[in-house]
């Protein structure tokens, strides 16, 4: 069983004098320092009485977003020590202005209130329809200053030394006399020590305070600590009398792992609609834990999850590529490597090739989620916007990982021009730098038509592993090509010519394949025939392929791509052949 702590704070007479506290006894194995406990009768010691009301003692709890918790469940449920220690380091090193973008609002603020007892502080939280309140105590409201200028013009004339979390205040940043009375507050720290800290879900600084503020980001929760959730919340739902969760240790497992890169009130959340579900963790709830992930660290849609991932059964042909990525799978999956892993490929070649296709079945190869990074939604009309997306995106790819990211033609995104302003350069040096510095296991799958539009260090080695070509599929492909669609419709490949059907489609691509195979469905449906190999030959007669019409074009393309890189079809290349 937990041992549970309760500290009492000094009593108030209702006079507004504070009585001594009395002697408090820390359990042995706790986890609370002794400098808690003084910090928790120093730290009251300094506290104004509420005037207001007769009946507002302090009591031994904390105030958390929803109310108040008991001093020892706090201590169970409040962030990881590492955060509490850079905070502490951040507030003593005289920081007067700390900004925290954050969605977990009632985790910074129980942050505070534990490290206000620590360092033996007064903290304080301030909101538009509360007004101005002491966080690390249950007591009343102090001061009704609702109004922005009212609250800054009191913290510079004479508010007490402290910290003081001004929560959603970025709207009022717009304001020169707001800027001008942080400023002069943060400039006065070496006077009066208060610390300002503004928590927001995004914060754009001024230029005038910015040279007085540090960021500080919360660290996302650990393995570890996701366990620690997933056992909290399985002792929560034993309490409300129900039986024990049950779950296997697999399933416990790959729970804690796809919750990996998100917030703890949101792996909170997540664990707690698994076991409320059915009070089990299933390998159902794990798939929807999961889709529920990236949901959550891709709102705006530039980063998009695939669920359509493909198996290279559905791909014809590219027997070198599914080779490579063969000998690469193990290694790109072994947890226990920490350095050269495979970090990716590019894939050129003819429009309507299956590069697309192929990409998605990279992921199934591997057995890790799809990502696709939308261009057209990552770029913003406002200057540095589309950067600031771009790093956002690349850094859920981070948080996902192992996973594949597809880039589907990427010449296009990071073409640049002089009417782009240099955005297209700009998000160029930083999907390089993030190629070559990446740590984590996010296997890049990038598709290009057009290689005169890449910029040669895009393409080098140590950015991607190889640079394949998707050719025009020989006879034998094609014969595949066929095979493939009339199955995925239902119809027996056996009952056609392949042979002549690949002869008869020289030149065509597997997509323009496809729509012979769509267009000879259309032509039977009013006779309720099944297309037989005339039919398809007909279909194909009446169509010139992509090779035919963009002749000159696709002969430069396979012209430059002969000699210079590794071709996706054709024999396997092993040993000293293989180019990577």
């Amino acid at each position: 069983m937990n041992a549970f702590l309760m500290l009492p704070l000094p009593a108030n007479d209702h006079g507004g004098n504070i009585k001594p506290p009395r002697k408090m006894k820390v359990p042995r194995g706790s986890g609370v320092p002794p400098r808690c406990v003084a910090a928790v009768t120093l730290s009251a010691a300094a506290a104004r009485p509420a005037p207001s009301r007769r009946d507002a003692a302090p009591t031994g709890s904390l105030r958390d977003f929803h109310g108040t918790i008991p001093f020892s469940q706090a201590l169970n449920q409040s962030p990881p020590m590492p955060d509490l220690h850079d905070l502490e380091l951040l507030l003593r090193s005289d920081t007067p202005l700390i900004l925290i973008e954050s969605l977990e609002e009632p985790r910074v603020i129980m942050l505070f209130a534990r490290l206000a007892l620590r360092i033996a502080q007064p903290a304080y939280r301030w909101s538009v329809t509360e007004g101005l309140k002491r966080i690390e105590f249950d007591t009343e409201t102090e001061h009704r200053l609702t109004e922005p200028t009212q609250l800054l013009r009191y913290l510079r004339a004479g508010a007490e030394p402290g910290v003081y979390l001004l929560l959603d205040f970025h709207p009022y940043l717009t304001d020169p006399l707001h800027v001008r009375l942080v400023k002069e507050i943060a400039q006065g720290y070496g006077d009066r020590a208060r610390t300002l800290v503004l928590v927001s879900h995004a914060l754009e600084v001024p230029s005038e305070i910015r040279h007085l503020c540090v960021r500080f980001d919360l660290r996302l929760p650990d393995r570890n600590r996701i366990l620690a959730l997933i056992r909290e919340e399985a002792q929560t739902w034993r309490q409300t009398g129900a039986p024990g969760v049950r779950a296997a240790r697999e399933e416990v497992d790959q729970l804690s792992q796809n919750l990996l890169g998100v917030t703890e009130s949101d792996a909170r959340r997540l664990i707690r609609n698994a076991i409320r579900n059915d009070g089990a963790i299933t390998v159902e709830d794990v798939a929807e834990v999961k889709r529920a992930k990236y949901e959550l660290l891709s709102p705006g849609g530039i980063i998009s999850f695939e669920y359509d991932t493909r198996s290279f059964a559905d791909v014809a042909g590219l027997t070198n590529l599914k080779a490579w990525l063969d000998r690469r799978r193990e290694p790109f999956l072994d947890p226990r490597r920490t350095q050269d892993f495979p970090r990716g490929l590019l894939l050129l070649g003819v429009q309507g090739g299956g590069k697309s296709l192929a990409a998605k079945a990279v992921a199934g190869r591997f057995g890790v989620p799809l990502l696709r990074l939308d261009f057209g939604a990552l770029y913003d009309k406002y200057i540095g916007e589309t950067e600031k997306n771009l790093r956002k995106a690349l850094t859920t790819a981070d948080q996902l990982a192992p996973c594949v990211l597809w880039i589907d033609e990427i010449e296009k995104g990071i073409a640049s021009g002089s009417e782009d302003e240099g955005v297209g350069r700009r998000c160029l040096g930083t999907l390089l730098t993030w190629m070559a510095e990446r740590k984590t296991r996010v296997f890049l799958v990038a598709t290009a038509n057009d290689i005169a539009r890449l910029p040669p260090e895009l393409i080098r080695k140590g950015r991607i592993d190889e640079l394949f070509f998707v050719d025009l599929p020989d006879a034998a492909v094609r014969a595949e090509c066929f095979a493939i669609h009339l199955r995925n419709r239902g119809l027996d490949p056996a009952q056609v010519d392949l042979e002549r059907l690949a002869q008869a489609s020289e030149g065509f691509t597997g997509a323009g394949i496809e729509q012979a195979v769509v267009s000879a469905l259309y032509a039977v449906d009013a006779s309720t025939r099944v297309p037989d190999t005339e039919a398809l030959v007909d279909e194909l007669a009446r169509t010139q392929p992509l090779s035919v019409v963009m002749f000159e074009q696709i002969a430069a393309l396979r012209a430059w791509a002969r000699e210079r890189t590794v071709p996706a079809h054709g024999p396997v290349l092993t040993g000293s052949e293989d180019a990577s």
